[in-house]
């Protein structure tokens, strides 16, 4: 496993993380999700990441549990807050309430004193972003957060929190978690160069872009069962033809690299600099063996030609 620097701080992180949105505490078997927690562990991961409203807590509680067996320092751990958590007005957001409340419901559910990295899981256009910035500082402050981190943010709101930080000296966010992949590639115009600039490192999630670039769906086949799209969480309206075509033509020249396309999909991410990790889910250790895999794979500028020229077709 290779290790990156996050953002323009002294953290190193994987470059291949695990996530745990829609599989720990939901449709993964319990044991499962222990599995390839530990197998990751195992292979060289640091970095893990959950959510409080993954599972409404119960995916914190999952990864918390797994990780209390091994020594704190050794790894880093990632959670969110901003989706609803309750019926009432203030159980969502990013007011200093919900922070606050939040991150120490949190920290209660995984079994921690602190969280290296508390995502604001979005922007909220209800509250100030020197409210959110001051409680999250604070949290810093106080031991419970060490490092400030954003998900799905705009580069003009991104720009704003970097402005405010600056005149009134907070805590600068270091990391930004976008969707990212061969399918989705809208970071590449104005996030990554911002981030670049600025010191804040992309976590990117969905790098296989929910399993599609892995090649287990085939072009007019039937969805696998126990697949991911076959579960009541699929997050794709549907498996588009065209996509399945690409991969397709992707998995040919992943076979003369002797590597599978879920490997080439990942090493062609890690082939920006600003992305710090790959953030993956696994609902089997075998799956966190292969992707892991990608780690440190370097794709000359023919391939890269090949597989741009794929995409663009």
């Amino acid at each position: 496993m290779k290790y990156r620097r996050l953002g323009g701080s002294g953290l190193k992180v994987s470059e291949i993380s695990l996530g745990s949105w829609m599989t720990y505490g939901g449709y993964v078997e319990n044991e499962k999700a222990v599995t390839s927690i530990e197998q990751a562990y195992d292979l060289g991961v640091n970095f893990f990441d959950t959510a409080n409203v993954y599972e409404q807590g119960e995916a914190e509680k999952v990864v918390g549990k797994v990780l209390n067996a091994y020594s704190r320092e050794s790894y880093v751990l990632a959670t969110k807050v901003f989706w609803p958590m309750g019926e009432g007005p203030n159980d969502r957001g990013l007011s200093r309430k919900h922070v606050m409340e939040q991150c120490h419901a949190s920290l209660k559910r995984l079994g921690t004193d602190y969280v290296d990295i508390y995502y604001c899981h979005r922007y909220d256009p209800e509250t100030p972003v020197e409210e959110t910035l001051r409680a999250i500082d604070d949290l810093i402050s106080q031991g419970k957060v060490l490092y400030a981190g954003i998900s799905e943010w705009t580069a003009a709101q991104m720009q704003e929190a970097l402005t405010i930080a600056d005149k009134y000296l907070l805590d600068k966010i270091i990391v930004n978690q976008p969707v990212y992949n061969m399918f989705n590639r809208y970071i590449e115009k104005e996030i990554i160069p911002l981030g670049t600039k600025n010191g804040i490192g992309q976590v990117v999630f969905s790098p296989l872009a929910q399993g599609i670039l892995t090649g287990k769906y085939r072009a007019g086949a039937a969805i696998p069962e126990g697949s991911r799209a076959a579960s009541k969480n699929w997050g794709e309206n549907r498996l588009a033809e065209a996509q399945l075509v690409k991969v397709a033509q992707l998995e040919d020249i992943a076979g003369e690299l002797g590597i599978k396309v879920s490997q080439l999909a990942l090493a062609w991410i890690l082939r920006q600099p600003n992305v710090a990790s790959a953030l993956v889910g696994a609902s089997r250790p075998e799956q966190v063996t292969e992707n892991c895999a990608a780690s440190g794979i370097s794709l000359d500028a023919g391939t890269l030609e090949k597989i741009e020229a794929i995409l663009n077709s």
